[in-house]
C-alpha cells in the first residue's frame, strides 16, 4: 500500500526532527534584509491529501513570504484567464543558469525561458489585471484565497525590505524584456513582481494552494498538467533535472525557504525551512520532501 494513506504522525514528527539538523548545513540569504533576520531553526511541514487527510508538524502556523513559490500560481491564474496566449510571453524550456540570470535572457534574445525563473515571472507579472503592482497583487491574492481556502496576506514589511535593495539585476532583466517587446511597462512589471513575491502565508496555506494543482483523485485538467510539468522541469532552477530524476514530483522553491511539491491526484506537501543550498533551495525542505516521496512511493515514475 502506498501514498499518504500509510503516513503516520509519529513518522512525520521524526523526519522533522531529523530535518532540523540538516538545516544547519545551509545558509540564510542576506541580500534582502528582512530575510537575513529570520530564525534559521524554524521548520514547518503541512500535507493535504485530495481525500481530505491532513498532517502537519513543526510550526505549521508560522507566517513566511512565499517568494518564488508564487510563480506556479501566477501561471495557473493566467492560463485560466488567457489560455495558451500566455506562452507568447514566456517559454517552456528549462534553464541551466541561475534563476536571476541576465546572461540566459540575453542568449535567448530577450525571451524568458520559463515562468519559474525571474525573467519569466516578471513577464507574466506584466499580464496580470490591474493598474499597478498593488491592485494586480490583490487580484491574484483574492483569486487564490477564494479558489483554495488559503488566507494569504501581503507582507508589507517584506515588501519594504525588497524595495530597499533596488535589485538592479531584476531591473536589467525587465529592461531587456521591454526592449524585446515582452512587457509593456518596466516599472509596473517590477512593482507587480515585488508585490506578488511578498504574499505571505503558512505551511497550511501553501498546502491548500498546492491542492489547486493536485485537484481531485481522478481528474487533472490541461492547465494543471502544464503547471505541474513546468514545476517538474524548472521549479528548482538548475537543480530541477537532477531532482526530477532522483525524486520525481513537481516542486517549486522560494528564497524564503518555502517549498511546495504537488502529487497529482493525491495531494500537496508544503515545507518551510529558511536555510538554503547553493542553488537557492531549502536544504531541510528538499531532504524532508525526499524522505516523504521515497517512503510513501509518491514519485510520478513509480
Amino acid at each position: 500500500m502506498t501514498g499518504f494513506t500509510t503516513l503516520t504522525q509519529t513518522q512525520l514528527d521524526r523526519w522533522v526532527d531529523e530535518a532540523k539538523a540538516i538545516a544547519h548545513t545551509g545558509r540564510i540569504p542576506d541580500y534582502i534584509p528582512q530575510l537575513a533576520q529570520v530564525n534559521r531553526d524554524r521548520i514547518a511541514v503541512s500535507i493535504q491529501a485530495t481525500n481530505g487527510r491532513f498532517f502537519s508538524a513543526g510550526e505549521p502556523t508560522h507566517q513566511f513570504a512565499l517568494m518564488s513559490v508564487i510563480k506556479p500560481f501566477v501561471l495557473l491564474f493566467l492560463l485560466e484567464q488567457l489560455g495558451q496566449q500566455t506562452f507568447r510571453h514566456v517559454g517552456k524550456q528549462p534553464s541551466d543558469q541561475a534563476f536571476h540570470s541576465l546572461a540566459q535572457l540575453t542568449e535567448d534574445d530577450g525571451f524568458p525561458r520559463n515562468p519559474m525563473i525571474n525573467s519569466g515571472a516578471i513577464a507574466l507579472a506584466d499580464l496580470l489585471p490591474g493598474i499597478n503592482g498593488k491592485s494586480r497583487c490583490e487580484a491574484l491574492r483574492q483569486w487564490l484565497n477564494h479558489s483554495s481556502g488559503a488566507q494569504l496576506t501581503l507582507d508589507e514589511a517584506m515588501l519594504a525590505s525588497v524595495r530597499s535593495v533596488g535589485n538592479e539585476t531584476n531591473r536589467a532583466i525587465a529592461q531587456l524584456l521591454r526592449q524585446s517587446g515582452y512587457i509593456h511597462s518596466i516599472e509596473t512589471a517590477l512593482d507587480t513582481y515585488n508585490h506578488i513575491c511578498c504574499l505571505s502565508g503558512t505551511a497550511v496555506d501553501l498546502a491548500h494552494l498546492g491542492l489547486l494543482l493536485a485537484t481531485s483523485e481522478k481528474i487533472i485538467d490541461a492547465n494543471q498538467r502544464t503547471v505541474n510539468a513546468l514545476m517538474l522541469t524548472c521549479g528548482l532552477y538548475e537543480a530541477s533535472g537532477e531532482f526530477a530524476v532522483r525524486v520525481g514530483v513537481p516542486t517549486k522553491s522560494g528564497v524564503s525557504g518555502a517549498l511546495l511539491a504537488v502529487i497529482p491526484k493525491q495531494g500537496a506537501i508544503a515545507c518551510y525551512s529558511p536555510a538554503l543550498d547553493d542553488t537557492g533551495n531549502s536544504v531541510a525542505g528538499l531532504w524532508l520532501l525526499e524522505q516523504l516521496v521515497r517512503s510513501l512511493n509518491l514519485s510520478l515514475f513509480g
